[in-house]
């Protein structure tokens, strides 16, 4: 089973090896937002979507994480493509929390969390826009939270820090990779989850957010609208003044925020009922 992703030697090696072949795709991440940050990474990423490509037709099973991954390798030309999602452990999350986090982070400000690599297709830089509208117009008590590792892309995170400075945003947490209780901690002090990425092939912590009670705002791309399915605030334009009033309301607005978070403990249970382990040997067993 190969794991679809980037460009990899191991994508080259795949197509010869003997035996039934099985290819589950994450998706490639489009190599035009890594350019000029990262050539390296964007190279990787131009050779994986060339290897995705050539290895139509290849596998005995295709499997996608989503019906936006499968459309992808159906237009490639790829036949006997199954949408099966991820497999999440997401009781992991409702763990003990890290308690310096918890005490630094309930001082009763608005906090505003995404939580996703520091990469330019996560478009971290649309969140310190809606934070300058925040801050100068809804809630100047209001705080960012960014985790996700920034290794590789460390230019885009000092040109991010760079726009905290130059809009003169306060209260931005950059706060990179952390220990697990230190996630489970970040989820719980949050008032808003907030994704503004453009590019997801399914979206793990919009799932995650849901799992911690947090209520989801998310831009409608490529997979987000399947992971929602139905639930939190989906949105298409990026209004920073509507976003910024609707964050407010989802923290203020107790009625608003019980019905916003009824929607995705609905969308839970419905992802709870899926048995992923048995539908993959079902597919498994058929395509022997």
């Amino acid at each position: 089973m190969l794991h679809l992703s980037i460009g990899s030697d191991v994508n080259r090696v795949f197509a010869d090896l003997p035996g039934r072949k099985v290819i589950r795709y994450h998706n490639v991440t489009p190599s035009r937002y890594f350019a000029a940050l990262n050539d390296h990474i964007a190279r990787q990423l131009e050779q994986g979507r060339e290897q995705v490509k050539a290895l139509a037709g290849i596998a005995d099973l295709n499997l996608a994480v989503s019906r936006y991954n499968a459309k992808e390798l159906e237009d490639y030309g790829y036949e006997n493509v199954h949408v099966h999602p991820l497999v999440l452990t997401l009781k992991r999350l409702d763990a003990a929390p890290n308690r310096a986090i918890l005490n630094r982070y309930q001082d009763g400000k608005l906090n505003v969390l995404f939580v996703g690599r520091c990469a330019p297709n996560k478009r971290i830089e649309d969140l310190l826009h809606l934070m300058y509208y925040l801050q100068n117009y809804v809630e100047p008590e209001s705080r960012l939270i960014h985790v996700g590792s920034f290794a590789g892309t460390e230019q885009y995170n000092a040109l991010l820090r760079t726009m905290v400075r130059d809009l003169k945003l306060e209260h931005i947490d950059l706060v990179g990779s952390v220990p697990e209780d230190h996630l489970c901690a970040y989820y719980q002090i949050a008032d808003v989850f907030c994704c503004m990425s453009e590019h997801e092939g399914f979206g793990i912590p919009l799932l995650e957010a849901m799992q911690a009670n947090v209520p989801v705002m998310a831009y409608q791309s490529a997979a987000v609208p399947e992971t929602l399915d139905g639930a939190g605030i989906m949105f298409n334009e990026k209004n920073f003044d509507e976003l910024g009033e609707m964050a407010a309301r989802l923290k203020q607005d107790t009625a608003f925020r019980s019905a916003v978070l009824q929607s995705q403990q609905a969308r839970l249970d419905r992802y709870a009922k899926l048995d992923l382990e048995a539908a993959l040997k079902t597919l498994l067993l058929s395509n022997s």
